[in-house]
C-alpha cells in the first residue's frame, strides 16, 4: 500500500489539527486584508482575525456561497494580484455566466499533489500510461488529472473527451494502463470496446472516474466491461478541482486532503455544525489556496464524514459518496445544469410568456439523456410541421449554447402537460430508477 506523503497522509489527528489551525489563522488574516466581501462579512459578525485561534473557532466564520462568485465575477474574490494568477478555470452558473476561479503556481502544484496522492494510492507510478479523457480547457477535469499524472512521473496521454473510435485505438496502440474520464463515458467506451472485439488487447488496470454521480452497480459494470478496478474521485472547481478527496485501494470512502481543505457537515437549514457521523451538507474551507481561497464554502452536496483511521493507514477523514443535493442542480454528462438556465431560454424564446414545460433526465445505454417537453401556445399550434421543426431546432441550439450539452426539445399540444396546484414539478430525474 504505497503512500505519497506518509508524514502528511498518516499524521496523527492531533498533529493534523495543529497544522490545520496554523493554516486557518494564516488564511483568515490574509483574506480579511485582501478580499472585500470576506472582510465585510467578518465585520458584520463583529469578528477580527485575532478572534480565530484554530479549527475550534471555524464555526464562528461566515459561510461562502456560489452566488458570491456570480456577484463578484470574474476576479472580485481573488486574494492575489492578477499578475500572480497563472491559470483560470471556470464552470457554468445558473444564468450562463461562468464561475471563475484562479490559481497561483503553488496552487497548481498543490492541486497536482492531491491527484497524485490518489494515483499512488491505487498503485500507479512512473511506469504507467495515463489516458486523460476528461475534457480539457476551462473545465478542471482534464488538466487536473493531467497534473497529477505528471507529478508521479507517469506518461500522460491527453486525449481529452470525444472521438470514441480514436480514444479506443489510442488506448490499444499506446498501451494505456489507467483511464481518467466520467463514469458514463467509461461505460460507453467499455460497450464500444466489446462491440469492436478489442477487450483482450487492452492494457488497462485502473480507472479514475468522477465529475458526475454514479452507483456501485455502475462501478461493477464498468469494471467488468473494461477488466479494471474503478475508483471514485471528488472535487469542485470552487475549491480546487478533482483531487479534493479520493478513494484509496480500500475503497471505503474518499480521503479528504485535510492538510489543504477542512471539511464540515452542517444542517442545511440552520447552518449548525453537526456531530461526527451525521448526514448533512458538506462545507469546505481552503487553508493553503492562494489565488482563490474560500472560507466555509457550502457545496450543497449531502454526505457523511468518517473520522476513523482507514485500513490503508491514512488518518485523513473519509467522505461517503454524496447522497444528493440541497439545491436544484443536476449533473448531466459531467456538466452542472440548473433548471433556471433552461427556463431562461424558454422565457427569451416566448418573449417573456413562460410556457409550461418539463425537464426529463434519463439514462439510456448508460448514457445520460436530456429531454425538454414544451407546451405550444395556441398561435404556435396552427403552424405547419416544417415551422414547428425549425422552432424545436432553434430551441435546441439555444439550450446547447447555454448549457454546453445537447438536449432534445419536444413541442407538445397546448394544455397537454400536467399542471400542479402547488409548486410546479418541472424536473423528472429518472436515472435513479436504473
Amino acid at each position: 500500500m504505497a503512500i505519497l506523503h506518509p508524514e502528511i497522509e498518516c499524521m496523527p489527528r492531533e498533529e493534523l489539527k495543529k497544522l490545520q489551525s496554523e493554516r486557518l489563522k494564516w488564511q483568515v488574516a490574509r483574506m480579511y486584508e485582501r478580499v472585500t466581501l470576506f472582510r465585510k462579512r467578518m465585520d458584520a459578525l463583529g469578528l477580527k482575525p485575532s478572534d480565530i485561534n484554530g479549527v475550534e473557532d471555524l464555526h464562528k466564520l461566515p459561510f461562502s456561497y456560489k452566488q458570491d462568485l456570480r456577484d463578484y465575477y470574474p476576479y472580485g474574490l481573488f486574494a492575489e494580484p492578477l499578475k500572480d494568477i497563472v491559470r483560470v478555470h471556470a464552470s457554468s452558473g445558473t444564468t450562463g455566466k461562468q464561475i471563475v476561479v484562479g490559481y497561483t503556481q503553488k496552487d497548481l502544484d498543490d492541486w497536482a499533489d492531491g491527484v497524485a496522492r490518489m494515483m499512488v494510492a491505487i498503485g500507479l507510478g512512473e511506469d504507467d500510461f495515463v489516458q486523460v479523457s476528461y475534457g480539457y480547457g476551462l473545465f478542471t477535469g482534464g488538466l487536473g488529472a493531467h497534473g497529477g499524472a505528471e507529478k508521479i512521473g507517469a506518461t500522460v496521454i491527453p486525449t481529452s473527451a470525444g472521438n470514441t473510435q480514436r480514444q479506443i485505438q489510442t488506448m490499444v496502440d499506446f498501451g494505456s494502463t489507467a483511464l481518467c474520464c466520467t463514469p458514463s463515458y467509461a461505460l460507453y467506451l467499455g460497450e464500444s470496446i466489446e462491440e469492436m472485439g478489442l477487450k483482450d488487447q487492452l492494457s488497462l488496470k485502473v480507472g479514475i472516474f468522477g465529475a458526475e454521480p454514479w452507483t456501485e452497480d455502475m462501478r461493477h459494470t464498468i469494471e467488468n466491461k473494461l477488466n479494471i478496478k474503478a475508483y471514485d474521485i471528488y472535487g469542485l472547481s470552487e475549491i480546487m478541482g478533482p483531487g479534493v478527496s479520493y478513494e484509496c485501494e480500500c475503497q471505503a470512502g474518499m480521503h479528504v486532503c485535510e492538510d489543504m481543505f477542512i471539511p464540515e457537515i452542517i444542517d442545511p437549514d440552520t447552518g449548525e455544525v453537526l456531530p461526527e457521523g451525521a448526514q448533512g451538507e458538506l462545507v469546505f474551507t481552503t487553508i493553503t489556496k492562494e489565488g482563490f481561497p474560500l472560507i466555509r464554502y457550502r457545496t450543497r452536496d449531502i454526505c457523511e464524514l468518517n473520522y476513523e483511521k482507514c485500513a490503508c493507514g491514512r488518518t485523513h477523514v473519509r467522505m461517503k459518496k454524496p447522497q444528493g443535493r440541497t439545491d436544484d442542480m443536476l449533473i448531466i454528462r459531467g456538466v452542472n445544469v440548473f433548471p433556471s438556465q433552461i427556463e431562461e431560454v424558454l422565457l427569451k424564446a416566448s418573449n417573456g410568456a413562460m410556457p409550461n414545460y418539463q425537464i426529463i433526465v434519463d439514462r439510456v445505454n448508460n448514457n445520460d439523456t436530456l429531454d425538454i417537453n414544451v407546451e405550444m401556445t395556441a398561435e404556435m399550434f396552427g403552424d405547419d410541421v416544417k415551422t414547428l421543426a425549425a422552432t424545436e431546432k432553434m430551441l435546441e441550439n439555444e439550450v446547447r449554447s447555454v448549457l454546453g450539452i445537447g438536449a432534445k426539445i419536444h413541442l407538445c399540444n397546448p394544455k397537454s402537460l400536467p399542471k400542479s396546484e402547488g409548486k410546479a414539478k418541472r424536473v423528472f430525474d429518472n436515472r435513479k430508477l436504473h
